[in-house]
């Protein structure tokens, strides 16, 4: 039953990237000011849900369950080098850092973003799928971080659509990648939720990998793509990072105490 609760609160959450890229059908551009602020916002909710709904708890676990400084340390450098490896080797393309990995010229532009999306996305789902693992009384914090990646991932979705129409992508093919780029966070919710049901001492691990991993693609990726000195914006991303921070450290703290009484 678990393992269907997180399955289906990480699709909800990814769907939450098709609502944001819905303004392609709308909008025939968007601003790269207001593209760097929604990144910098998506940042900010990210951050916090790796320190707030991911660390803090894994943290405050026993040692059989993969509590503890040592452990959670470790999933947080595992989490980091394993993303890494893959933005290294998987070949993608971003819009404004353009092909990395081994890219082929076989593979058309469009794959290379959705490959892209995915990398990025998977531990999204995969902090999904670990926070449920928790179950019982502790499944409002899978709730919460459902709730994180869901509200990133809508900004997410316009900042991945619009550049796709811009780039020349129909409105409904940019609107179709964006769309299934969250289709990944399922089966990596499926992943976190089912190791966890296998061994609980990877809870805590666990939820310190998926933090690693999120740090990682904030601080890599998001980042250097709104702080670009040719923009220009890089204050007012700063600024949404800022936001989207505070916004999310607020939501897990009241969430946690209403969804706690509802449950109860």
């Amino acid at each position: 039953m678990i393992i269907l609760w997180g399955t289906i609160a990480s699709l909800a959450a990814g769907f939450a990237t098709a609502l944001g890229a819905l303004p392609v059908f709308f909008l025939k551009d968007i601003s790269e000011k207001a593209l760097d602020i929604l990144l910098g916002f998506a940042a900010g909710v990210m951050l916090a849900a790796s320190a707030f709904s991911l660390l803090v708890p894994a943290l405050s676990l026993p040692a059989n369950e993969g509590g503890g400084v040592w452990i959670v340390s470790g999933g947080v450098i595992i989490g980091v080098a394993f993303i890494a490896l893959i933005d290294k080797w998987a070949p993608h393309k971003h819009f404004v850092k353009g092909p990395e990995g081994k890219v082929s010229k076989r593979l058309a532009a469009t794959w290379l973003f959705v490959i892209a999306i995915t990398i990025h996305n998977f531990p999204e789902g995969l902090a999904v799928g670990v926070s449920f693992g928790q179950g019982g009384e502790n499944i409002v914090n899978g709730i919460i971080v459902a709730m994180a990646i869901g509200l990133q991932n809508i900004p997410e979705g316009t900042a991945v659509a619009m550049p796709l129409l811009k780039e020349g992508y129909s409105r409904k093919k940019a609107f179709g990648i964006a769309a299934a780029s969250g289709l990944v966070e399922p089966l990596g919710a499926f992943i976190g939720v089912a190791a966890v049901g296998v061994a609980q001492f990877f809870l805590g691990f666990g939820m310190a990998f998926a933090a690693g991993a999120m740090i990682f693609v904030v601080s890599d990726e998001i980042i250097p793509e709104t702080h670009r000195a040719d923009k220009g914006f890089s204050r007012l991303a700063t600024y949404g990072l800022v936001a989207g921070f505070v916004i999310m450290m607020f939501l897990d703290n009241f969430l946690e105490q209403f969804l706690a009484g509802i449950l109860s």
